[in-house]
């Protein structure tokens, strides 16, 4: 109960400094500044309890950093970079930043410095780009924040007390990831408000636990985890959650195209205390021009791809003898990029790995190239399992998606079909997948039967009779929802009001005939 107050009270506090916030920057805009500044109050608390602590264990018991000249604290930069990857002053601390902002004439300008030293800080050294860019999108001197620099001052000194008063405690006593809960909540919000574009980069937490669950699945570690398309983050961050951070060995690693997403991507590591070491986000097309190369297979990928992205295909005479594609003779149609992503992810997955990936259902039946990619994943055996969604789960979009699981090393020549299309509630203005509705496919992918309109094992060669359609409705019999009707008792009950019937018009006639009758008289 504890645990869920503090995050009821911190999502009202933060929609509050959206509210506020958004009375002056346009649209949804806000979001930029409230993560940005709430990404400065983590590092600013992180960098002051690590050095704080470090102290301590030495025999300083009073060491507050934070109150140390910068020239004091000059002695210590070195080491700190190498271990956190950046490196703050004292002066420059969210705290100290924050204590003299009402009072500072060039509020706007003392930030700015602030952001770019941070940055700097990492010049030279292996974290350089994990820094770089990350204030980007945090312009202080915008138009948006005012129109004369002590309007935009009188703004940005609202935001870090806003962002100071947010009661996120010392993250290591926190009964919730509150840096990171913070995070996700602003995301979800955004992402409901802002339309089709606000929802491409985020994946509605259920979700991503179920993917990630369904990855490593009877597995207490894996060596690292992967997402090709990993918007803000969200994804990658639930193994962190379900397996622990010390659990994902080598690390989190993803690509991503937009560069404001990326620098998100990077943010929400941090949030989650993902030290830079610890995570390789790289920035570009994962299709075209992939980062990840020259690393060893992945034992978990989880991926929400854009659908029917355009992407260069065949127009690119070096795509279909690229390895990633090349095995399965032809490339996904240029209007239609979800089977290239598909065909990367399974050329980096290890042989003990699975990856679960989020597909548009038309990839599920579709003729053409997309229906020869399926039959080289079912005839080499690699669809694991098919899940069915319901409809109305994701942001910008109310198609009832699915989930294609993909493995190297499957036990069996056949494909799993779950029928999860009922299992969700509504909640607000889109339906959601509940514990148990997870539990429930969850327990349906492990144990791997036939499950009355819920689950059908089929052997791949009826796949292939079926000209390589692996929809879940062609597999999973609906259950029939229509009255039983029993004829011989329904012909009995007609039988039973025709006998009536007739009783009454002879009664009626003998009525008639009795008026008629006295008429006439």
């Amino acid at each position: 109960m504890i645990k869920e107050q503090e995050r009821a009270e911190l999502h009202r506090a933060i929609w509050q400094i959206a509210n506020d916030l958004r009375g002056s920057v346009d649209g949804w805009d806000f979001k930029q500044y409230v993560l940005g500044m709430l990404f400065y109050r983590f590092i600013s608390e992180n960098l002051t309890s690590y050095i704080n602590e470090d102290e301590r264990r030495s025999g300083n018991k009073n060491f507050d950093y934070s109150r140390l000249t910068d020239e004091e604290a000059e002695f210590g930069r070195a080491d700190t970079v190498k271990e956190k990857g950046f490196y703050i002053l004292p002066s420059e601390l969210f705290v100290n930043v924050r204590a003299k902002a009402r009072h500072d004439a060039n509020l706007n300008e003392t930030l700015a410095s602030v952001f770019r030293n941070i940055e700097q800080s990492a010049k030279g050294s292996d974290s350089e780009d994990d820094l770089k860019g990350l204030f980007d999108d945090l312009d202080v001197n915008s138009n948006k924040l005012g129109n004369t620099v002590e309007k935009r001052n009188q703004k940005l000194v609202k935001l870090l007390d806003a962002i100071g008063d947010l009661g996120l405690g010392n993250y290591y006593d926190n009964t919730i990831d509150a840096f990171g809960d913070a995070y996700e909540f602003l995301m979800t919000m955004y992402a409901a408000n802002a339309g089709k574009s606000g929802g491409e980069f985020f994946t509605p937490q259920e979700v991503a636990e179920l993917l990630a669950k369904i990855a490593t699945i009877n597995k207490k570690e894996v060596n690292k985890v992967y997402d090709p398309c990993c918007g803000s983050g969200s994804l990658l961050l639930k193994f962190a959650k379900i397996l622990g951070k010390e659990n994902v060995r080598i690390g989190f690693f993803g690509q991503e195209t937009n560069l404001t997403t990326y620098n998100l991507c990077r943010i929400n590591m941090f949030l989650h205390d993902i030290n830079y070491n610890q995570f390789d986000i790289a920035h570009g097309d994962t299709l075209t021009d992939p980062k990840h190369w020259d690393d060893e297979p992945f034992d978990a990928i989880v991926s929400n791809p854009p659908y029917a992205l355009r992407w260069e295909g065949d127009s690119n005479t070096l795509l279909i003898n690229d390895p990633r594609f090349s095995p399965a003779g032809v490339l996904a149609p240029k209007s239609k990029a979800d089977l290239a992503f598909t065909m990367h992810m399974l050329s980096w997955l290890s042989t003990i790995g699975t990856a679960a990936i989020v597909e548009f259902p038309g990839v599920l039946y579709r003729g053409g190239a997309e229906q020869k990619i399926r039959k080289y994943l079912v005839d080499n055996n690699y669809i694991d399992t098919v899940i069915q969604l319901p409809p109305d789960l994701f942001f910008g979009t109310t198609i009832a998606t699915c989930i294609i699981v993909l493995k190297k090393s499957k036990k069996d020549n056949k494909t799993l079909f779950i029928d999860a299309s009922a299992e969700f509630v509504r909640g607000g203005n889109k339906n959601k997948l509940t514990e148990e509705n997870r539990t429930k496919v969850l327990k349906a992918f492990t144990v791997r039967k036939d499950a009355d309109h819920f689950a059908k094992l089929v052997d791949n060669k009826i796949i292939e009779e079926n000209g390589y359609n692996i929809a879940v409705s062609t597999y999973v019999a609906q259950k029939d929802t229509r009255e039983v009707i029993d004829i011989q008792k329904l012909n009995a009950e007609i039988k039973e009001i025709v006998a009536r019937q007739n009783i009454l018009r002879k009664a009626i006639d003998e009525i008639v005939a009795d008026i008629e009758s006295s008429n006439v008289e």
